[in-house]
């Protein structure tokens, strides 16, 4: 399938997506995903989410070719949109990213705003996230979840959603840099030059991403 991403939003490739997935899976198939998703929406942004003014620390991070560094050497004293995002293996996770690159990159490019997408999963998944999609801005690996644990955005995949991912062959715990089941809830966060967050969006349903336009938006109000 494919989506004009230039043209249409991220929540309309997100519901055409869905309706292809439902269409094409066997009956029943995708009922504990929904099921998920329906329990994280009424569960609602976590309460230890970071609040506007929080001094974002130095976190260590890996980059595609397995090699260490950190927020602040990849930011390199510049403003900068942060999107978390749960790893290669979610169709929405691609969707989003893409969009971004051909949507957003463009006009952060003109601002001098940094674009980085940050995951838990191994630098191998990290860089399949970069080649698939192609991607030119830094994707990086935050093993253990230690930059999304403070911003205070982490989830499991409930268990029957695990052995249904599992079914397609999707090992969330292989995926992950330390063999665990957590991911962040997909997230763009906007920090400033001197690392302080300025702006913050947090999407518990993992089918729903924020909009480039809202970004733009936050960016703007920064």
């Amino acid at each position: 399938m494919t989506i004009n991403t230039h043209d249409t939003s991220i929540a309309e490739q997100a519901q055409e997506l869905t309706e292809t997935m439902m269409r094409q899976a066997p009956a029943g198939a995708l009922s504990p995903f929904a099921a998920e998703q329906a329990a994280l929406r009424a569960a609602g942004v976590p309460a230890g989410l970071a609040t506007l003014g929080f001094q974002v620390p130095d976190m260590p991070l890996v980059d595609v070719n397995g090699q260490p560094t950190s927020l602040y050497a990849i930011t390199g004293g510049r403003m900068a949109v942060l999107v978390f995002y749960r790893g290669v293996w979610g169709p929405y996770c691609n969707l989003a990213l893409r969009t971004y690159q051909k949507r957003l990159l463009p006009q952060l490019a003109g601002r001098g705003v940094e674009l980085i997408g940050i995951s838990p999963q191994t630098f191998q998944g990290s860089l399949a996230m970069q080649e698939k999609n192609e991607l030119t801005f830094p994707v990086l690996s935050d093993v253990g979840n230690q930059l999304a644990a403070r911003f205070g955005i982490l989830t499991q995949p409930t268990p029957d959603a695990l052995a249904s991912l599992a079914r397609l062959d999707i090992d969330v715990a292989a995926a992950n840099a330390d063999g665990d089941v957590t991911v962040p809830m997909p997230t763009v966060a906007i920090i400033d030059a001197a690392h302080v967050l300025r702006w913050i969006d947090v999407h518990p349903d993992y089918t729903s991403r924020t909009e480039v336009p809202d970004i733009i938006a936050g960016l703007d109000a920064s």
